[in-house]
């Protein structure tokens, strides 16, 4: 019977190539495979149920086999046996038990089982397997009924249906001693949790040009070759994008181009700094940092992720990420993603929400955000900082152009109170009374505009923005901080994890802050650990923590002295990390990585957050 279990995203990547058939008249070689897996089709669930599949060895020795599964159940065991008899279990040359939960838990995908025996070429033998579980769930032997007569004979055992074994027409999907495009990973799904598909992709692929994702279900078993993005897959092959490819290629492992790309990247990551005051936060660090080198397109544009409705770049996102490039070192990155914000700003000084990756403008009808009049002019300071010395100057005057158009609007977007309209915020969603993520923001961008306004000898811009910072300032302070920096002014939509806007590296944290922090913290922590960007009584986000909203919060700690809390944030954020080491957007409830990953804002966030706890913290913009 076929499983109730839906697993399409790794259905939809079977492999369903005929094997190839002998002349007419020619002999045909034993066949020890059939990769076909289309159909659900021997339940092999115990004591009711099992599956064998006959094949004739072709060689003198075993060493693995591998067979197409899908489980409902989480937990059990699957045995799996290479017999000389059917029926007989004592007639096993070799034999393994799985734990399903070991595996994964419920999912789908190719098993490969290490088993070694010494096997008689032309001898037939059986691939036996069987699952044990206590749960109410299928667990399925996967394969085809597409015709094959040279395929060997496949075994059901149904003893309600059939009485015991029956020889049937269909086919199952196996494997025995697979080799390089055979082996699970390279054009085949290993065997991938259920769960690990909540999550779009799984990691990157990239050369300067492309950007490839990995999806979840070619990830499992697979790892990064260190300091790279190209991918050891379990077969020991590697996996990466050429040079001047927009697809990826698998090839021998030490494959020219491969290992010139990999020396490529660490060159990279070496004329930098990797922050990180452990191993493993320095393995995070260097991860985050070959991530968003992958997401950063030619033009500057800084993609989200890589997941087509991430595929866009948002000024926030790209913000973050040009003042982590700016803070590790890698200036020209940090300099690129800031001249695409100049092309990509709207004539009068604002930003649309997000545009699409070649710049020419949004991708729907998504409203636009002001906090990008913030961000951009924030992160611009952050580079202009750490810059050369020798051409900042040149290079922040073509810049000045945009920072004059947005802080100019941002000053006159100010009301009486000396608070911004209200808007979308980061949420994405509308407000009707000013936002705290708007407003924090926009303080940055302001102080930020004016100290370069100032380097660039410019005093009537440095003085009108100064002002306009100090404005805003009074305003947040009346309006905000006597709820603890709610998420609107008028206190009306709960708690936001933006209250950490107002910390270093953003802004001068006010004395109150602290207390804000420590209660906005509380109201937004899950039992996972992580925290929701808000609690809006008017809107839910769930029981899944986001690592942006969590990693504010590590960075906000850090840049106010609390480094105990800090610690312990940035580690539970690190501990969240994919098998790949990427960090995802979401965790859900029950603490496993979900959406995208890697996510650049997060990434971003989290190279902040551990240059400030290595003692190197990037400040403020001063205020006057």
């Amino acid at each position: 019977m076929a499983p109730s279990i839906t697993l399409s995203a790794v259905l939809a990547t079977a492999l369903l190539s005929v094997p190839a058939t002998a002349p007419e008249g020619t002999p045909a070689a034993p066949r020890t495979d059939q990769a076909r897996h289309d159909v659900a089709l021997f339940s092999v669930k115990a004591e009711n149920n099992a599956a064998a599949q006959e094949f004739t060895a072709d060689s003198s020795r075993l060493d693995r086999v591998s067979f197409y599964l899908t489980s409902g159940a989480a937990t059990g065991t699957v045995t799996v046996q290479v017999r000389t008899e059917r029926d007989s279990a004592a007639s096993a040359i070799a034999a393994r038990t799985l734990d399903l939960a070991a595996l994964g838990g419920a999912g789908a995908g190719w098993v490969e089982v290490p088993l070694t025996a010494p096997l008689a070429a032309g001898t037939p033998y059986y691939l036996f397997v069987q699952a044990t579980t206590a749960e109410n769930k299928p667990v399925v032997w996967h394969g085809t009924r597409q015709a094959d007569p040279q395929a060997p004979v496949s075994w059901n055992y149904d003893r309600a249906h059939w009485g015991g074994w029956h020889s049937d027409p269909a086919r199952l999907a196996f494997h025995v001693n697979p080799v390089d495009g055979d082996r699970c990973g390279e054009t085949e799904p290993c065997y991938v949790p259920a769960s690990a598909l909540a999550a779009r992709t799984s990691g990157l692929l990239g050369n300067r040009d492309a950007t490839e994702a990995v999806s979840p279900s070619f990830a499992v078993g697979a790892a990064y070759v260190e300091g790279s993005n190209v991918l050891r897959l379990p077969s020991g092959r590697w996996r990466y994008l050429p040079t001047g490819r927009t697809a990826s290629v698998v090839t021998a492992a030490d494959d020219p181009g491969a290992l010139r790309q990999i020396a490529e990247s660490r060159a990279w990551l070496a004329a930098g700094k990797v922050p990180g005051a452990t191993p493993a936060r320095q393995a995070a660090s260097r991860r985050a940092l070959l991530s968003m080198r992958a997401l950063l397109r030619p033009n500057g544009a800084f993609a989200a992720a890589w997941s087509p409705a991430w595929e866009n770049n948002w000024p926030r996102d790209g913000s973050f990420a040009a003042a982590a490039f700016a803070a590790t070192g890698h200036d020209a990155e940090a300099y690129l993603v800031l001249r695409h914000n100049q092309a990509t700003q709207r004539p009068d000084g604002t930003w649309e929400a997000r545009t699409t990756l070649d710049g020419a403008g949004p991708p729907d009808s998504r409203t636009w955000q002001l906090d990008g009049n913030g961000w951009v002019p924030w992160a611009t300071w952050q580079w202009y900082r750490a810059a050369p010395a020798q051409d900042r100057a040149a290079r922040l005057a073509a810049l000045y152009p945009m920072l004059q158009k947005a802080a100019d609007y941002a000053t006159d977007s100010l009301d009486a109170n000396g608070l911004p309209p209200a808007g979308p915020d980061y949420w994405e969603l509308p407000t009707d009374t000013p936002n705290i993520g708007t407003a924090a923001a926009l303080l940055s961008g302001l102080n930020a505009a004016a100290d370069l306004a100032r380097a660039s000898g410019r005093a009537g811009d440095a003085a009108r923005w100064s002002l306009a910072a100090r404005r805003l300032s009074n305003g947040i302070a009346t309006h905000f901080a006597p709820g603890g920096y709610p998420r609107t002014s008028d206190g009306l939509h709960g708690r936001d994890s933006a209250a950490a806007f107002m910390a270093p590296p953003f802004n001068t944290a006010p004395a109150d802050l602290p207390s804000a922090l420590d209660s906005t913290w509380d109201a937004l922590l899950l039992p996972n650990g992580g925290i929701l960007p808000g609690n809006d009584p008017e809107f839910s986000w769930g029981s899944y923590a986001w690592t942006p909203s969590t990693t504010f919060f590590a960075l906000a700690w850090a840049g106010t002295g609390e480094h105990q809390k800090a610690d312990r944030v940035l580690d539970w954020v690190l501990s969240k990390r994919n098998g790949l080491g990427e960090l995802p957007e979401t965790v859900d409830g029950a603490g496993r990585p979900s959406s995208v990953a890697p996510l650049g804002w997060t990434d971003s966030l989290v190279l902040l957050a551990a240059l400030a706890l290595d003692g190197s913290p990037a400040p403020a913009p001063p205020t006057r």
